[in-house]
């Protein structure tokens, strides 16, 4: 069996995922290969044995996309994969408009393209997927919602659902004293948010949330993990406009810009609450791995949040920045209400969000396809 995956993204979630299938693909004894751009993601396969191969590909299309269908069109005709399986839009884009059906193709878009563009470009990139689906023998959503956006939007191809999941033997419940202490964070009411500081990812409206939060639990922490184009930006802009109420009761910063960092599982651990303010999702990770460490979720209610979160904290409309401060309030100031959520997250961590559950799934669809495209 021979797979190649292809992924524009080489951080966060979609990376993520593709690490973690090429890991359980290669344990299976198949020859897994990888097109992606340089980055995090390709040194983290070199540690399982992946092949991979430069893709120097960008987010959004443009004049460079005919070079990029190039490259990777001579990827494929060198490998010549069993099954090629695409990773989020722009490869879904490229890899479908190169292979054009001739091979096995799953496509999995991990938040569809049209969710995030507007106008006419969101116009033009749903009647791309409505035409592609004709090139994908597969498409694989990581959500009921995420589905149902492509059927509504008329993408016609056969589909799976496949829930994202998560490594539970790692993503423990731990200590909230003890991590707090090992990342020098204060022992007060802290909720985190983890993820790439972009207007998709929308910790502006947490933001906007944290001084209505600061007037509930006076005393509250707010640790953002990770980086991105809006981070200096954002800073700025609120350290300047809530000035006073940036600080808590005793005169110190109450909100801490962390940046990025791989140990995640700290700062879940050291939380009261995690808070997702996406825009939009397909369904996120961040969720999911802190239902696993034991920790209560507030979210909006965007693609897949439901699905994933459920009883294992609170979920707000969409936009609702009250909403939202209410939520986070609620589980700061009751520790008891955040460590029975906590509970209830990781019993369906454990049930239903487990990554095993997930590789399985996927693999069995590879199989399936290779034995179709064999049997004729």
């Amino acid at each position: 069996m021979r797979v190649l995956h292809v992924t524009q993204p080489v951080d966060a979630g979609v990376a993520a995922v593709v690490r973690e299938l090429v890991a359980a693909q290669r344990r299976l004894g198949w020859s897994v290969d990888v097109a992606c751009p340089p980055g995090r993601l390709a040194e983290r396969l070199r540690e399982v044995g992946a092949g991979l191969h430069r893709w120097s590909a960008t987010r959004d299309p443009g004049p460079r996309t005919l070079a990029e269908a190039v490259r990777l069109w001579r990827i494929i005709a060198r490998l010549a994969p069993d099954v090629v399986h695409l990773h989020s839009s722009k490869a879904g884009l490229v890899g479908r408009l190169v292979v054009r059906g001739a091979r096995p193709t799953l496509f999995q878009p991990h938040l569809w393209s049209f969710q995030t563009a507007t106008g006419a470009l969101g116009g033009a990139a749903r009647a791309w997927e409505r035409w592609a689906s004709r090139w994908t023998h597969r498409l694989v959503c990581v959500s009921d919602d995420e589905l149902a956006q492509g059927r509504a939007a008329g993408v016609v191809a056969r589909a799976e659902v496949v829930c994202n999941g998560v490594d539970t033997t790692r993503l423990l419940p731990a200590d909230r004293g003890a991590a707090r202490r090992r990342l020098g964070l204060a022992d007060a009411p802290t909720a985190v948010c983890v993820g790439r500081l972009a207007p998709l990812k929308g910790q502006d409206q947490l933001l906007a949330a944290w001084p209505a939060v600061l007037a509930a639990v006076p005393d509250a922490r707010l640790v953002l993990v990770g980086d991105g184009p809006m981070g200096a930006r954002w800073r700025a802009q609120w350290q300047a406009q809530w000035q006073t109420r940036w600080q808590t009761g005793g005169g110190r910063e109450s909100v801490l810009w962390w940046g990025h960092d791989d140990a995640v599982a700290e700062f879940y651990a050291a939380a009261d609450v995690v808070v997702l303010p996406s825009r939009a999702e397909g369904m996120a990770l961040v969720p999911l791995e802190a239902m696993a460490c034991g920790r209560p979720v507030v979210a909006f209610d965007v693609g897949g949040v439901r699905q994933s979160v459920a009883g294992a904290g609170a979920v707000v409309p969409a936009g609702d920045v009250a909403a939202l401060a209410g939520a986070i309030a609620a589980r700061l100031a009751d520790r008891r209400l955040a460590d029975r959520e906590g509970a209830v997250g990781r019993l369906r961590a454990e049930c239903l969000f487990d990554r095993g559950r997930v590789v399985e799934q996927v693999n069995a669809l590879v199989e399936e396809l290779v034995a179709r495209e064999v049997t004729g």
